[in-house]
């Protein structure tokens, strides 16, 4: 970037931080501790050297990307263990820790996606971001406005899991949760069971249609990645149907695509 540093630290830096991990991995918390002031103590040095080298140039317009990064290192030098608005990525700061509560992976890092599908073909009616990681309940006001605005159509029944309770809506709409005991017939308890088919489309997108990593940028890039993503689930389920009719029709789906 033009800067020549008194000390990059690049090579101690690795080394501190995979000692981290060891001491860390054999329980021994307090040489951990250490290596993490170590690691802090290097960053800190490494921002003042490019103050003073920045306060030394005549201008500082022409470097835009090392004010925005330093910016960011400054925040990652300041923060806690338990402070709020943590920085988790360099290169999207905008990155927020989401709580899973799962054994496997009690956490993922990302934005959050709000997602409704149909009840009987599971195809994707709304997919949508929430930056902010928003309580999942005070988040089901938002899909369901956007169902109508989108199919011209106001669901009259929604089945959603636990993390649900508390959301709030009071409109014309029955919401129904799942581990539900009172009131329930037996078509909303075969409704209910079917809630669960939203799972393997939540999979299937975050492995085959790229929901799982976003390599676009900013929460303009995370709002088309997931609305991307739930089109061309669509796409290939619409696709995966007309290739069963081609095949029980003994139709050459390729003669389809010929044109004279």
């Amino acid at each position: 970037m033009g800067i020549v540093l008194r000390q990059s630290y690049e090579r101690l830096s690795k080394r501190a931080l995979m000692m981290n991990g060891r001491y860390a991995h054999a329980r021994q918390m307090q040489r951990a501790k250490r290596e993490q002031k170590r690691l802090r103590t290097y960053l800190g040095r490494v921002i003042r050297d490019i103050e003073r080298k920045l306060a030394h140039q005549q201008t500082t317009v022409g470097y835009p990307r090392i004010n925005r990064l330093l910016e960011i290192a400054k925040r990652i030098h300041a923060q806690q263990r338990h402070d709020k608005n943590k920085v988790y990525s360099v290169h999207a700061p905008e990155v927020e820790c989401i709580a899973k509560g799962k054994a496997h992976k009690p956490y993922e890092f990302g934005v959050k996606v709000g997602i409704v599908t149909t009840n009987k073909e599971s195809f994707v009616v709304v997919i949508k971001s929430f930056p902010g990681n928003p309580y999942d309940g005070h988040t089901l006001t938002a899909s369901l406005e956007q169902v109508h605005k989108l199919t011209r159509i106001a669901p009259k029944e929604v089945y959603v899991d636990r993390g649900y309770r508390g959301h709030g809506v009071t409109d014309k709409v029955k919401v129904w949760i799942a581990g539900a005991k009172r009131g329930l017939t037996v078509a909303i308890k075969k409704k209910l069971k079917r809630r669960s088919a939203v799972e393997p489309v939540i999979g299937h997108m975050k492995n085959d249609g790229r929901l799982g990593r976003n390599f676009l940028k900013g929460a303009a890039g995370d709002a088309m990645n997931a609305l991307l993503c739930g089109a061309g689930y669509n796409l290939r389920k619409i696709l995966g149907h007309l290739a069963l009719l081609c095949a029980r029709s003994g139709i050459n789906p390729n003669r389809l695509l010929m044109t004279n």
